[in-house]
């Protein structure tokens, strides 16, 4: 068995919060809210009027404008986020074997904003109007693809998709990859759901929010909840052998990936399963591989649904696992609304510099449930060991990791 350890040594993040690890870590312990009305198209049309959109991010300043025409706003994100990401960890791929270097990214709705400006094209002026880019601008492993070019990573490479879960499962396919002797994987998510197109798909779903007021659209474990608000961007995470981070004095390790686990409802396309039971199987699993009991964990990253079936589910997964102990649980993404495949991944940065800083970021515009520590200001935490990063994705998807402090 291998004695190889998966760390994590750079952040990048691409987020409403903020740009940069360092900018959204104090837009995150500033407790305000960046949930507002869309602002990127007019979507007084729409049903869906509030997103958590990324202000203050100027594509340019990381993606060459070659580039820029064959790529959506997705992989702009993701190309910006692994270059902070890069350069957080100090690493430089260009001196390093490509074949030692891998990236496995998440995705959900793909490059949407790209497809329909090219659809619109092709019913307007023809198929002669249409960009040769379309067949991968759009496409699912476009952010994985642009990436392993860019960097030079000739590595094992790949994309998961498992709605706001991917992530997770990418971070576990990373952590396997290290343990089987890749020197670095380069994994996460972004997304950019926000188009005309994208907020049309997901105007359909229940649990999507059609309030107007930004302070009452998303409160996940609210008995009045009333959905959820979609937003924009996820971060990057550079992951190495713990050995080689420290051999090599990467600045900053900030947490061991200890242990990952998913499940999967097998219930219904969309809906949850009526019980909680794989969710806090994967919960259960993920601590368990961590060699940790669940008197260990010192803060839970909960998924926070903002539906009220969802949350009850949660809070009974959270119960079952946990007993009666009233662990500190943490749902930041109040601040940016839900992120697709880019949620867990902002998640997964925000424990990884919860063990570093010691402060546990808040969960803002809600209410705790009974029997639930809901951590609604940042929180100052002594010796924090470890985190439980939990995401469940439309259709079943069940997915935890355990981070620990290094």
């Amino acid at each position: 068995m291998s004695d190889r350890r998966a760390v994590i040594t750079g952040l990048g993040v691409v987020a409403p919060t903020g740009v940069g690890a360092a900018g959204h870590w104090k837009g995150s312990l500033s407790g305000r809210s960046r949930i507002g009305p869309v602002t990127s198209f007019d979507a007084s049309g729409s049903p869906v009027r509030l997103a958590g959109e990324v202000t203050g991010f100027d594509e340019r300043e990381f993606v060459d404008s070659k580039l820029l025409v064959q790529t959506d706003r997705w992989t702009w994100f993701a190309l910006a986020a692994t270059r902070l990401a890069l350069a957080d960890a100090a690493l430089d791929p260009a001196k390093e074997d490509p074949f030692d270097l891998s990236v496995v990214t998440a995705a959900a709705s793909g490059g949407n904003a790209f497809g329909q400006r090219e659809i619109q094209a092709l019913w307007r002026k023809g198929p002669r109007a249409v960009s040769a880019y379309q067949s991968i601008g759009w496409f699912y492993a476009a952010s994985t693809g642009q990436l392993s070019i860019a960097h030079r990573l000739k590595g094992a490479c790949g994309v998961l998709v498992a709605d706001a879960a991917g992530a997770i499962d990418a971070l576990a396919e990373a952590a396997r990859l290290i343990r089987a002797g890749t020197e670095v994987v380069v994994t996460g998510g972004t997304e950019a759901p926000l188009s005309p197109y994208a907020l049309a798909c997901q105007a359909g779903e229940a649990t999507v929010n059609r309030s107007a007021d930004p302070d009452a659209a998303y409160r996940p474990f609210a008995p009045d909840a009333a959905g959820h608000v979609p937003g924009e961007g996820g971060a990057i995470l550079v992951v190495e052998d713990r050995h080689s981070a420290f051999g090599r004095g990467a600045p900053t390790v900030y947490a061991e990936i200890a242990g990952t686990a998913s499940t999967h409802d097998a219930h219904h396309v969309s809906d949850p399963a009526p019980d909680h039971r794989q969710y806090a199987r994967a919960m259960r699993e993920a601590i368990a591989r961590a060699g940790l009991g669940v008197d260990d964990v010192g803060v839970v990253f909960a998924d926070g649904a903002g539906d009220v079936v969802r949350d009850s589910l949660e809070v009974a997964a959270l119960r079952e696992v946990f007993g009666d102990r009233r662990v500190p649980v943490t749902v930041p993404k109040t601040m940016t609304g839900r992120l697709c495949s880019g949620g867990a991944a902002l998640d997964l940065a925000w424990a990884a510099m919860t063990l570093t800083e010691g402060v546990i970021p808040p969960t803002v515009g809600t209410v705790a449930p009974e029997g639930v520590d809901l951590v609604t200001e940042p929180r100052g935490v002594e010796g924090l060991s470890s985190a439980l990063v939990v995401a469940r994705g439309s259709g079943g998807f069940n997915s935890a990791a355990v981070l620990t402090a290094v």
